[in-house]
């Protein structure tokens, strides 16, 4: 019997991703996304992991820090992008699922 691929190419992205701790994001469907921002070779980059956290774990509020470093809010725009709460696109340059867990990375385009 034939093993399926490992590393599926997801075309179906979240409406938004709304903060719910440091670190922390959720979707419209309450699933969990941690986030790690990234420079790469001065490119802005974020790479989000879906992560099951059961509800109660979630802290309902944000950081000062949190809130001035990471914006509050990404939604799904038309062109495989999102609009962030600081009025800022990103490009989705990857949006995967490989073992079970789906990775997207998000690059800051630019003139935002």
């Amino acid at each position: 019997m034939a093993e399926l691929p490992s590393n599926i190419h997801l075309t179906s992205h979240p409406t938004y991703l709304s903060i719910r701790g440091p670190l922390l994001y959720e979707d419209e469907k309450q699933h969990t996304w941690l986030n790690l921002v990234m420079d790469t070779e001065g490119v802005l980059q974020v790479r989000f992991l879906q992560v099951d956290i059961p509800s109660g774990h979630i802290p309902l509020t944000t950081s000062s820090l949190t809130s001035s470093t990471i914006p509050l809010l990404w939604t799904l725009y038309p062109g495989n992008q999102y609009l962030d709460s600081k009025c800022r696109y990103w490009r989705i340059v990857h949006h995967v699922k490989e073992n079970g867990v789906e990775e997207m990375i998000l690059e800051l385009m630019e003139n935002s």
